[in-house]
C-alpha cells in the first residue's frame, strides 16, 4: 500500500503536466481545426529556455516562467503567421491533413536545429529547494514538483477564466463553436485565430518549463509530449479546460501505478490501452460533448 499511495502521487505530478501540455494542443485544434504535431518540440523549447535562463543568469524556472510565457506567445503568432495561416483557409479535413505536413515538417525543423544548437545530451535544473522532499504520512512529495502542479493548475484556471469571462475569451469560443456564425455577428475570427494559437503556443512553452525542474530535458522529448498530449486529448475529448487537466492527472496516476504493479515496461502500454477504449467506448471523450 505505502508503494501504490507513492505511485499515485508521483502520477498526479507528472499528471498535471500531462494535462498543462495537453491544454494547449486542445485550445488550438479546438479553434483552428489545425492538428500541431509539433507541440512536443514547442514544449522541448520551453524547457531549452528555463534551462539557459538559470544556466546563465541563475534565474529560478518558476520565476523564468515571467519570461518564457510571453517569448513563447511571440513565437506562436510567428508560427501562425509564417505557415498555419494559410491552412486555415481551407475546409476542416484538408485544414487537418495540411497541418499534419506542416506540422511533421516544423517538429524535425525545431529538433534539427536544438540537437545542433543545444546536442543531443540531456540537461536539467537543479535548484535548492528542488530535491526537498515533502513526506506526509510515510508518502514522499518532492517540493519541486509539488510547485509545478500549483502552477500548472494555477494555468489552466487563468485559462479556463480567460475562456469564460474575458471578451476576447468569448470570441474564441464562439470561433471554436461556428466560425461562419462568428463572423456573422462581427468577431474578427482572424484575431481569434492568432490569439488562441499565441495562448496554445504559450502554455507549451510554460510547460517545458516546468518539465525542465523536475525531469531532463533533450531535443528527443518532443514526439513523447505530443504523443501525451494526443491521448489526453482523446481521453477528455473537446470542449473542456479542466476536463483536460483532469484527464491528464488520470493518465498519470494510471501509468504510476501500471509501472509499479506490473513493472516499468508496462507504463507505455496503459496509456496506449485508455486511448484505445475510450475511443472506442465514447469518441468524443470522458468531457466532451457528443
Amino acid at each position: 500500500m505505502p508503494a501504490l499511495a507513492q505511485a499515485l502521487v508521483l502520477g498526479v505530478l507528472i499528471g498535471a503536466l500531462y494535462g498543462l501540455a495537453a491544454a494547449g494542443l486542445s485550445l488550438v485544434f479546438g479553434v483552428l481545426k489545425v492538428l500541431n504535431v509539433a507541440h512536443g518540440e514547442l514544449i522541448m523549447l520551453g524547457g531549452y529556455a528555463a534551462f539557459w535562463l538559470f544556466a546563465l543568469f541563475g534565474l529560478d524556472p518558476f520565476l523564468s516562467l515571467l519570461l518564457v510565457v510571453p517569448l513563447s506567445a511571440i513565437l506562436g503568432v510567428l508560427l501562425y503567421g509564417g505557415l498555419f495561416r494559410f491552412i486555415v483557409r481551407f475546409g476542416e479535413e484538408t485544414r487537418i491533413k495540411n497541418s499534419l505536413l506542416v506540422g511533421f515538417g516544423l517538429a524535425l525543423t525545431l529538433h534539427a536545429l536544438a540537437v545542433r544548437l543545444f546536442t543531443a545530451d540531456e540537461r536539467s535544473i537543479t535548484t535548492s529547494y528542488g530535491g526537498r522532499p515533502l513526506v506526509l504520512g510515510g508518502v514522499v512529495i518532492p517540493l519541486g514538483r509539488l510547485l509545478s502542479l500549483a502552477v500548472a493548475l494555477a494555468l489552466v484556471a487563468l485559462l479556463h477564466g480567460f475562456l469564460q469571462r474575458a471578451r476576447w475569451g468569448r470570441a474564441i469560443r464562439a470561433t471554436a463553436e461556428d466560425w461562419e456564425a462568428a463572423l456573422l455577428l462581427g468577431i474578427d475570427v482572424r484575431r481569434a485565430y492568432v490569439l488562441a494559437f499565441a495562448l496554445g503556443t504559450a502554455l507549451a512553452g510554460a510547460a517545458g518549463s516546468l518539465v525542465s525542474v523536475g525531469y531532463s530535458i533533450s531535443p528527443a522529448i518532443g514526439l513523447e509530449w505530443t504523443l501525451k498530449a494526443l491521448i489526453v486529448i482523446v481521453l477528455a475529448g473537446l470542449g473542456s479546460v479542466f476536463g483536460t487537466f483532469v484527464a491528464g492527472v488520470v493518465l498519470g496516476c494510471a501509468e504510476a501505478l501500471s509501472a509499479t504493479v506490473f513493472g516499468g515496461p508496462y507504463r507505455e502500454v496503459v496509456g496506449l490501452l485508455l486511448f484505445f477504449c475510450v475511443l472506442a467506448a465514447r469518441p468524443e471523450g470522458l468531457f466532451g460533448r457528443p
